[in-house]
Order: C-alpha cells, then sequence, then structure tokens
C-alpha cells in the first residue's frame, strides 16, 4: 500500500511539497541534472537543447567555463559575497570593468545603483527615481509591456491578470508601435493633449518601454519610433525609462539594445543575464543628473551580491574578445535566416516572422499551434517557451555562446516540431 507522504515518481516530491504557482515544469516536467553551455541533462541521462536560457538569464550559457573558474576561486578564497552597499573588491572590479569595457566605448556617462536582485527591483527603483525628480506621479507605459511582477512593475505592464489587485491609476496606457497599427501619430496626439490647458493630461514623471517586448510577444521598435517617443519625453520635461532586463547584455547582438539607435536613456534596466552565470543580480544606470537619492533613500539587503559581481565582471571581459562578438553576430543571422525560412514555407497567412536578435520567432495566426509545437519541442529533447497575449509567439532564446552544430541541431528538432504539428492540424505548407 503505497503511503502518499512519500513520492512515488521523480516528480512527486515537487507535486507534493511545491506551490501549484509552479509554471515551467508543468510544460517541462524532466527532472534535470547538469548542463553545459547549451545543453542540459535529466536525471536519466537524456540530453536537452535550451532554447529558454532561464528567460535570457543564462546569455553566456550554463557554466561557461571561465565565468564558473572565477566564481570557484573568490569561494576559495574567502571572498566577501554580501555587503549591502560597502565598498568591496569584488564591487570595485565590476564598476571599473563595466566602465571601461561597456560604458566608456558606448559613450554613454551613467552612474551604476544597485538594487534588490530581481528584474521588477530594478523597474521599481526606476519608477520611484523618476516621481522622485520630476515631482510628478503618472508613468506613461505601453500595451502588451511586461516589467516584473512586484504592484509597481505589475501596474505598468499590459496583461490584464497581472493589474488584478494593483493601482494603476497613475499609469496611462499608450500603444506600442503597431499596435492595431499604431505609429508616431498616437506619441504626437499625447503630446498634444498634455500641452492643451483643456486636454486633460498631465505631463507624466517617465515613458517606461522595451525596444522588444520579451514577454508582450517579440514585438520590436523602429529607430524611428524609438526616437520620437525620447523626443517627446524630453519636451514634456519627462524621463526616459528603457526596460532591458531581458533585451540587454547582447540578447538583441550589442550589449544594449538601443545602443544602434543613437538613444541615451535617461534611466535604464539591467538584470536577468547582468548576473553572468544565472546569479540573481540586477542595477540602474542613472544620468549623473537624474541620481537625485539622498543616502539610504532606496536600498535593498541583496544588492550587494558580490559573488555576482564576480561573474558579472568576467562576463564583461567576453565584450572585449572579437571571436566572441563575430560568434554572436553569427548565430543572430543563422537564427533570422531559419525564422524567415520556416516563416515563408508555412506562409504568411500562418506565421510571421517577430523579433530582433537572439530574441526572435515565429508569430502564428493561430495560438494552438505555437503552444502545440512548444509541447512537442519537449518531446524531441528541446527547451522552448511561448510568449505573447495568447501564447502566440513561439519564442527562441539560445544563449549567446552557442556552438554552431549545437544551434543548428536545436532548430532541426524545432522544424521538426513544427512539421509534426502541421501534419497534426492538416494545415497547408511547403515544409
Amino acid at each position: 500500500m503505497s503511503d502518499s507522504r512519500f513520492p512515488s515518481s521523480p516528480q512527486s516530491e515537487f507535486e507534493i511539497g511545491e506551490s501549484a504557482v509552479r509554471y515551467y515544469c508543468r510544460h517541462m516536467p524532466a527532472v534535470f541534472a547538469h548542463a553545459v553551455n547549451a545543453k542540459v541533462w535529466d536525471e536519466e541521462g537524456r540530453d536537452y537543447i535550451d532554447f529558454l536560457s532561464a528567460c535570457g538569464s543564462l546569455n553566456y550559457g550554463h557554466n561557461h567555463p571561465r565565468i564558473k573558474a572565477r566564481v570557484i576561486d573568490y569561494l576559495v578564497e574567502d571572498g566577501i559575497l554580501t555587503s549591502l552597499d560597502l565598498h568591496t573588491v569584488a564591487k570595485r572590479a565590476f564598476l571599473r570593468t563595466f566602465r571601461s569595457v561597456i560604458l566608456g566605448p558606448r559613450d554613454l556617462n551613467y552612474r551604476v545603483q544597485f538594487t534588490g536582485p530581481t528584474g521588477t527591483n530594478a523597474v521599481e527603483a526606476a519608477l520611484k527615481l523618476a516621481r522622485k525628480v520630476t515631482g510628478r506621479s503618472a508613468i506613461v507605459a505601453f500595451t502588451n509591456a511586461f516589467h516584473g511582477m512586484t504592484a509597481g512593475s505589475q501596474a505598468v505592464g499590459g496583461r490584464q491578470n497581472d493589474l488584478a489587485g494593483t493601482a494603476p491609476s497613475t499609469v496611462l496606457r499608450l500603444p506600442y508601435e503597431g499596435y492595431a497599427g499604431a505609429g508616431t501619430g498616437e506619441l504626437d496626439r499625447f503630446e498634444t493633449m498634455v500641452n492643451d490647458p483643456s486636454g486633460g493630461l498631465q505631463a507624466p514623471a517617465a515613458f517606461i518601454v522595451e525596444t522588444v517586448q520579451g514577454e508582450g510577444g517579440l514585438n520590436a521598435t523602429s529607430p524611428e519610433w524609438l526616437s520620437h517617443l525620447a523626443g517627446v519625453a524630453r519636451r514634456l520635461g519627462s524621463l526616459l525609462i528603457v526596460d532591458d532586463v531581458q533585451a540587454g547584455c547582447g540578447r538583441t547582438g550589442a550589449f544594449f539594445s538601443f545602443e544602434s539607435m543613437g538613444l541615451c536613456p535617461d534611466i535604464v534596466c539591467l538584470a536577468k543575464s547582468i548576473g553572468g552565470i544565472g546569479l540573481p543580480m540586477a542595477l540602474l544606470l542613472v544620468k549623473p543628473e537624474c541620481d537625485q537619492w539622498a543616502p539610504g533613500e532606496h536600498n535593498g539587503t541583496f544588492r550587494g551580491n558580490n559573488l555576482a559581481f564576480v561573474a558579472a565582471t568576467a562576463a564583461l571581459q567576453l565584450w572585449t574578445e572579437p571571436e566572441f562578438t563575430t560568434a554572436v553576430e553569427r548565430s543572430v543571422l543563422t537564427v533570422r535566416k531559419w525564422i524567415d525560412e520556416t516563416a515563408m514555407e508555412l506562409s504568411p497567412v500562418v506565421a510571421k516572422p517577430t523579433g530582433r536578435g537572439l530574441l526572435s520567432g515565429i508569430r502564428f495566426t493561430d495560438p494552438a499551434i505555437a503552444r502545440h509545437v512548444a509541447e512537442v519541442a519537449v518531446t524531441k529533447r528541446l527547451l522552448v517557451e511561448t510568449s505573447g497575449p495568447y501564447g502566440e509567439v513561439l519564442k527562441l532564446l539560445p544563449p549567446l555562446t552557442i556552438e554552431e552544430d549545437v544551434l543548428q541541431e536545436g532548430l532541426r528538432r524545432l522544424k521538426m516540431a513544427i512539421r509534426t504539428v502541421v501534419d497534426r492540424t492538416g494545415l497547408k505548407s511547403a515544409a
């Protein structure tokens, strides 16, 4: 006779002991044991290719050898692990490297604020700072946005389920570029209403935007729209906040998702892969004139995660190596070519390419197809997720460091999953 207190299958311990809120494991139920770069093995020894990268937290892959070695050395040396905002050798090394490798070559002048260790912590700090700097309360956010799961971050998100229990009264919603045909005209109309004494709107503290909406369906802005938005914000005396939590750290090809657009936001939110090897870390980049905090006005116990500083510093060194950036560019081209060809095979009526860089995917007319493909992909030992308001986008997030042959094999498995779904649903395709 079985006893329900004791697990009878590899997954039972999680089902018995873990909250019902768990999500990804319901779609990818294997019990994973170890991983190297873009490959993950379950406890039965089966290998999977990872096109999920912990939602963009592992841009440098699993257990990058050089980053891991530096982390191990730091632990062996009894390095300080957590330090609030005290000065440490690890923090100084990160700041110095970030300035010399990332900010300096891009002619960006920012101060770094370490927040709590997640993306939503960075967003909350950005909203709070924008309101302090401007003395205003309203924030302009966009349709299909996702900025995190705490109250303020959810309020500026676009998903109806996330808005339950939040107080979005100080959030003004505008259509993101392409939403129901929206362009710069909606931005101009908003500016006109704010400037009109009878327009019924006051100037906001800030506009917060993702250049590629990771969870919202891989919608990507054009440089023209983003530049226009920056101009509206400047004329209204509002700050421009770019949430680069998922799209940053090389995910779109360049380190910052906005750097090829000639843009210099007032505040930039970074998290996820800034931690180098999956260690929790988040920060704000703040223009000096906006750095108006009083000492201790915004804090957090784990804003001094020194192990993450060490890993992040090692990861930043990769950006000094031409072979690394060349490999990223090659992977971007490989993925884009595969997406374009696959969408064309399925026909524009069924699927369209979307996204940018290694934050790209295929938007299906029927959301059920995208979800079904992701489910079948797991049976072919490929980890991939969907995004968008209806789960209609098949989302590809391979590590930036993925080997060419592993990338090609992952794309082959994904093509097999698509063909399986096409055959089952009777879709007309040249695939």
